[in-house]
């Protein structure tokens, strides 16, 4: 059908094939860490049943030492940036939690990373990359990524455009690094898990508790404020860097897709 093989029309059913069952198993879900694979299967059978290809950006082969790869990365970044801003003299751990407050954190990063990835990197990036090339849709992605935050708690712009630059940019160079979105779903769990089930500092605005009671003071820019170290100009530029890594590898690879 030629319908569907419009972006805009695999844009919205692909979005759908994923949120559907989220919403529909709400319940179940939120109970048990079944978010991810839901996510997973409702992608799949997008792919299988509409766009009617192999299911390459996720096969696999090499998974294992991409998804680790990518959960020491965004570990390492989180933990860099909260290095900076302690030398900064506006992050300081104030004591600690039991381990089993890290659960929480644990089955929140898994499931917002890997169903973001899937929707923003796998069905939004990818889709809008095949009908206006790789660069214009890095922007695109990037910009809704960071807008869509200004749903959550204590949103604020400054958050919306760090979001947008360390995030955006980043998660998408590193899908195009590699074509597969193991390395970005590593990325984003990783970032999420170390900043709240570490280090206990809001997740893109959402409180959270970590195993170590961190706090924030300072000016918001680069503290990050109430919505947390990642909208500081810290976590900016630190997630800036490894994406200009990234998408200095993705061109050498020559994984850039062109302007039809």
């Amino acid at each position: 059908m030629r319908l569907l093989e419009r972006p805009l029309a695999r844009l919205v059913l692909g979005t759908l094939f994923v949120m559907v069952p989220l919403v529909l198993l709400q319940g179940l879900v939120h109970r048990l860490p079944l978010g991810a694979l839901v996510g997973l299967l409702g992608y799949a059978a997008f792919v299988r049943w509409i766009e009617r290809r192999r299911l390459s950006e996720l096969s696999p082969r090499g998974a294992v030492q991409e998804l680790v790869g990518g959960l020491v990365i965004g570990t390492l970044l989180f933990a860099a940036t909260v290095g900076a801003l302690g030398l900064f003299g506006v992050f300081r751990i104030t004591g600690t939690e039991p381990l089993g407050v890290m659960l929480a954190p644990f089955t929140a990063a898994v499931s917002t990373g890997v169903v973001e990835e899937l929707l923003f990197r796998g069905i939004l990036f990818r889709i809008v990359e095949s009908a206006i090339g790789s660069w214009l849709a890095l922007v695109l992605s990037a910009i809704v990524f960071g807008l869509l935050h200004l749903l959550n708690a204590h949103a604020s712009l400054q958050g919306a455009v760090a979001i947008m630059l360390e995030a955006g940019v980043l998660l998408a160079g590193a899908y195009l690094m590699t074509r597969r979105l193991w390395l970005p779903i590593g990325i984003h769990i990783g970032w999420n898990f170390t900043q709240g089930g570490v280090f206990g500092v809001a997740v893109s605005g959402t409180p959270a508790t970590g195993v170590l009671r961190g706090v924030l003071s300072g000016p918001s820019w680069l503290s990050g404020g109430i919505f947390g170290a990642e909208a500081s100009i810290v976590a900016v530029i630190i997630g800036l860097i490894a994406a200009g890594t990234f998408l200095t590898i993705a061109v050498r690879r020559r994984h850039i897709v062109p302007v039809p």
